[in-house]
């Protein structure tokens, strides 16, 4: 399904999805589902990766009260090792939508691919920045992920978890290959599963 980038023109009833946590090493892949509410517009919507901490917590809040329907739904690690980050991701979009307690007409997905869904959809390159809808789904995942990833911080102390939130910088490879993987780590992703099999 083809849409013209002029999304203002798009009727009510339009569901944003977006995922955070394709890319770390450790923790689920979090997506979630936004309908907004054109009575009760939403001032600062963004990309979440372009706002600050402070910013998206008070977003967060926000998006909930206001939003007609929200769901933030995942694909745990196991999933994740066991269908790959991409159909995972899929999967984890899926639940979202249909987690929603209305029932989207569209559903517009940030990326250059869709999830099968019981409802018309169409893939948005960089919808964070042009879609709020999007922009609000990319705020409930990532402030979710986010809090997650503290609290597994606290299960999983050395990693240094709760700052990078899994992705793989210079310290959380540098502690993998220290302290070996924890439960919550990707085993499908390669250096953990280096680490796992003792290759440099």
């Amino acid at each position: 399904m083809q849409l013209g980038l002029d999304f203002a023109l798009v009727e009510e009833l339009v569901a944003g999805v977006d995922e955070v946590g394709r890319g770390p090493l450790c923790g689920p892949v979090v997506t979630a589902a936004v309908i907004l509410d054109p009575a009760r517009p939403i001032a600062g919507l963004n990309d979440s990766k372009k706002l600050t901490e402070a910013r998206r917590e008070k977003l967060f809040d926000e998006i909930r009260e206001k939003a007609l329907a929200w769901c933030i739904a995942r694909a745990e690690v196991e999933e994740i090792d066991q269908l790959n980050i991409l159909h995972a991701t899929m999967l984890a979009m899926q639940r979202a939508v249909e987690g929603l307690s209305v029932t989207p007409k569209l559903a517009l997905i940030d990326g250059n691919r869709c999830p099968k869904l019981a409802v018309p959809s169409a893939p948005v390159v960089g919808g964070d920045a042009q879609v709020p809808a999007i922009a609000a789904a990319s705020i409930l995942a990532k402030v979710s992920r986010d809090r997650e990833m503290a609290e597994m911080e606290k299960l999983y102390p050395g990693y240094g978890i709760a700052g990078h939130k899994g992705y793989p910088t210079p310290v959380h490879l540098e502690a993998l290959k220290r302290l070996g993987a924890t439960p919550i780590h990707r085993r499908s992703f390669a250096p953990v599963r280096n680490v796992l099999e003792g290759i440099e």
